[in-house]
């Protein structure tokens, strides 16, 4: 078997490389968007891993990947990346967060008092819901539009207002991954109590599918398109 990953492989290099990748790492609570920067080896002495059996399923999961082509987004045309980013992730969020948010305050209101830590849960959702709210906005007429200038005429005036958009948004990348991930903490993993009822379950189920989506989000921003648009277009 090819041993496409090492421990020294960067973690958002591996889910670039092979997008089914981000299924395993989530299970093992490996952040790819916003820690996507640093070696596998790092995540795994900080979970406690067993190195060598992820990596095993790591390449054999690239191995099967090998006869199961899917669209590559480290070689696909800018305006279709960014399109595909918006069509996917940005519609997902612009219905999501706000046909979730009642439910959020529902469990509070019927559950919090036995529940302390869901007043956290909904501070916590909705600090996340309004930042990713104006994160959108600032992509879609602001951001977007000035990467894809800048990918088809490139001037140094461009790319400094482009590096400082970039380095706006791959903070609120941050901020939003850190929110996601205390909601994941003080939910035990998005695990509802025994006794939880359907609304309860159901929120903890979207929760958990909304970071799900995220990570995917951020990491096609922050380690495919923000690295490829600044490596491809040089002043």
């Amino acid at each position: 078997m090819e041993q496409r990953f090492t421990e020294q492989s960067l973690i958002g290099d591996i889910v670039t490389k092979l997008p089914k990748a981000a299924d395993l790492l989530k299970a093992h609570r490996i952040d790819f968007c916003c820690g996507g920067q640093r070696p596998l080896k790092e995540a795994i002495e900080e979970r406690g891993l067993d190195g060598e059996e992820l990596l095993h399923q790591l390449n054999a999961l690239y191995n099967e990947a090998q006869h199961k082509p899917t669209r590559n987004w480290n070689e696909a045309p800018f305006d279709e990346l960014v399109d595909h980013i918006m069509r996917t992730h940005h519609r997902y969020l612009n219905e999501e967060l706000p046909q979730l948010s009642p439910y959020v305050t529902k469990v509070l209101r019927v559950h919090g008092m036995h529940h302390p830590h869901l007043s956290r849960v909904h501070k916590l959702f909705h600090e996340l819901k309004m930042e990713l709210e104006q994160h959108l906005i600032k992509e879609e007429t602001g951001a977007f539009p000035l990467i894809l200038q800048f990918a088809d005429n490139p001037s140094p005036e461009n790319r400094e207002a482009v590096e400082r958009a970039i380095r706006e948004l791959v903070d609120e990348h941050d901020a939003a991954g850190d929110l996601i991930k205390e909601i994941r903490d003080i939910t035990n993993d998005f695990t509802p109590p025994e006794d939880a009822c359907g609304t309860y379950r159901l929120v903890y189920n979207r929760l958990a599918a909304l970071e799900e989506d995220l990570f995917t989000h951020i990491h096609l921003e922050n380690n495919i398109l923000f690295p490829r648009v600044l490596a491809a277009v040089k002043i």
